[in-house]
């Protein structure tokens, strides 16, 4: 089983601090569609026949699209790749975009799965960020969901966001508990070099959130999704009755993807790949029937770390005895040394072959990684 991801560069207005790549030059929207029908036709063979079990359109903003943009790119998709009759299609979407006309449009296109960005229920923080919508909005575009018949929404939000109280935050996750979601993606703000939130950060006009802020943060998310039955299957993750982003999780679990777009990325097992991440750039190589992307082949010390990266983020964990089978001795005595002292301070624990990071160890799960990987 594969997934396919694709970028739509899009968006109206740039948030403060997202380094995705993005363009507003929405006047390219018709050559691009074209272009990426090109580069699908062109990609035919990369999953290699495998039936594709997850779509994602991400973006930038896929909420730009029109129905018949949607429809355009499905029913190609459906030409040229195996896909699977259940195949989750997920939809990323900006709250203002969804209108109850909106709504049906998608859901009549196939959509069954939305990913509203939402990032905030707080006025302030959200202008703060350059967000198009309000909270109000936000509340409305889920309930206006369920109405038009999606019973599977995942919500975004962004903890760590200067000026975000602990009280704060715990009313933002009160409300999200509130409404009919049936997963949560929380997001620690990270700033990326080349976006504003970085820019003021440098400059000393915008205060990041202390460490304990951001620990209490983490500590409450966790506590109260466990309390409102959401597990938390991966680091930034967490689902109601079961219901992961498989998409996302075919990532965490080392299977194969085609990303189609912009800067998207693709993955066979055995090599990495980048398309340019400039949407002339994109069209102009793809009118004259050219791929445009970088490659790197994937060394057995690469895929090694990828599977520890990837892995550890999650409630599957490592396996001692997958290391010791895919990568040798060496890696897995390599692994399990490095790993001991996390096991000692609390931070993992191992239960038979599998060792899964406990709470405390999620929050530092950066320097986990990088300890465990083979330099």
């Amino acid at each position: 089983m594969a997934g396919i991801y694709i970028h739509i560069p899009f968006c109206r207005q740039k948030c403060y601090y997202c380094d995705f790549y993005k363009t507003v030059n929405t006047s390219l929207q018709s050559d691009f569609i074209k272009a990426l029908k090109s580069e699908i036709l062109l990609q035919e063979n990369y999953l290699e026949g495998e039936q594709v079990e997850t779509i994602y359109f991400g973006g930038g903003t896929p909420s730009i699209l029109t129905k018949e943009n949607i429809t355009e790119i499905t029913g190609f998709l459906q030409e040229v790749f195996a896909i699977s009759p259940g195949c989750e299609i997920t939809f990323e979407a900006n709250p203002d975009d969804l209108t109850p006309g909106y709504l049906a449009d998608l859901y009549s296109s196939g959509i069954r799965r939305l990913s509203i960005g939402i990032q905030s229920f707080d006025d302030v923080l959200l202008k703060k960020m350059n967000r198009r919508h309000n909270a109000t909005q936000a509340v409305d575009a889920i309930k206006n969901a369920v109405a038009a018949g999606f019973s599977d929404i995942s919500a975004d939000l962004i903890y760590g966001l200067p000026g975000l109280t602990k009280s704060g935050w715990k009313t933002n996750l009160e409300t999200v508990f509130s409404l009919p979601v049936t997963h949560l993606s929380a997001y620690h703000l990270t700033y990326h070099e080349g976006t504003p939130f970085y820019t003021w950060l440098k400059k000393g006009t915008l205060k990041p959130a202390t460490e304990p802020i951001s620990i209490a943060h983490f500590e409450t998310l966790v506590k109260m999704a466990a309390e409102n039955g959401f597990e938390h299957y991966e680091i930034s993750n967490f689902a109601k009755n079961g219901l992961y982003s498989k998409h996302n999780s075919s990532y965490w679990t080392g299977k194969k993807y085609l990303g189609l777009g912009p800067s998207a990325h693709s993955f066979d097992g055995f090599s990495r790949r980048w398309n340019v991440a400039h949407t002339e750039k994109y069209i102009h190589s793809l009118q004259q029937n050219q791929l445009c992307f970088e490659e790197e082949i994937l060394t057995k010390e690469n895929r090694y770390n990828e599977y520890i990266l990837t892995g550890i983020r999650t409630k599957w964990g490592v396996s001692a005895a997958e290391i010791q089978n895919r990568f040798g001795t060496e890696k897995a005595a390599y692994f399990q040394q490095n790993m001991e002292k996390y096991l000692d301070r609390k931070l993992a624990v191992k239960t038979g072959e599998i060792y899964t990071l406990t709470q405390q160890g999620w929050f530092v799960s950066d320097e986990i990684t990088a300890n465990l990987m083979f330099i």
